[in-house]
């Protein structure tokens, strides 16, 4: 079965146009046994995975739940401090060397750009750095 492991605290993959927007070749395939999992935190993330193995497709948010928006004194809050999609793209690169299974596809969707390029350098890095080993 093929599966998109959607990592997001806000966007409901489920509602709304996200899976279109951000995953539009997994959207509109014509396989009707896909399944998406949404996770919300980077707790979630691991346990997924460490359970069920590598979906064959990962969409990351980068923050995760660590603020929140007040509209009555239209200003933002901490609450805690939760790992971050980043955290989560690290452990998914220490994942795959430890069980030396290729990393999957990804896409980002994280309103936070900062964050959203250094996830997506990271995998592409970590890609680089497995092709010149390989290529030894």
């Amino acid at each position: 079965m093929r599966t998109l492991l959607w990592l997001d605290d806000i966007r409901n993959p489920f509602i709304g146009d996200w899976l279109l927007q951000y995953s539009p070749d997994y959207y509109y395939r014509e396989h009707f046994a896909q399944q998406v999992i949404w996770v919300k935190n980077y707790k979630d993330f691991c346990k997924w995975i460490t359970e069920n193995g590598l979906p064959e497709i990962i969409c990351f948010d980068h923050d995760l739940a660590d603020r929140y928006y007040d509209n009555q004194t239209q200003s933002e809050h901490t609450i805690w401090h939760e790992k971050t999609g980043m955290d989560c793209a690290h452990w998914l690169v220490n994942y795959c060397i430890d069980n030396d299974v290729d990393l999957p596809q990804w896409k980002i969707q994280s309103a936070n750009e900062v964050g959203k390029e250094n996830i997506d350098k990271l995998l592409k890095n970590y890609l680089k750095h497995k092709n010149l080993k390989n290529e030894d």
